[in-house]
């Protein structure tokens, strides 16, 4: 297996989030090999720069992806939501 990935780690927190909102940061983290401390500040990082929101139920968090965020790359101006509906990813209305 080749040592590099396709996806930045940033962009397979997304793709995590994207197939289970409900997951915690540690089984995020161990879906794609993070510690849970690194995913934590991932998730910081895209709810500060306004890709998700993350709501506290419970004890527990929930995350919604805006799919309509662009992403920043210099090579693109596609959304979140096209970036993930390419991989299979669909939106849940409601």
């Amino acid at each position: 297996m080749a040592d590099w990935t396709l996806l930045t780690n940033h962009g397979l927190v997304l793709i995590s989030v994207a197939r289970n909102p409900e997951k915690t940061a540690r089984d995020i983290g161990n879906d794609i090999g993070l510690t849970e401390r690194t995913t934590h500040k991932i998730i910081i990082e895209l709810e500060k720069e306004g890709y998700i929101t993350r709501t506290k139920q419970g004890r527990q968090n929930t995350y919604r992806i805006h799919p309509g965020m662009i992403i920043k790359d210099p090579v693109t101006d596609a959304s979140i939501g096209e970036l993930l509906a390419t991989l299979g990813w669909q939106r849940k209305r409601g």
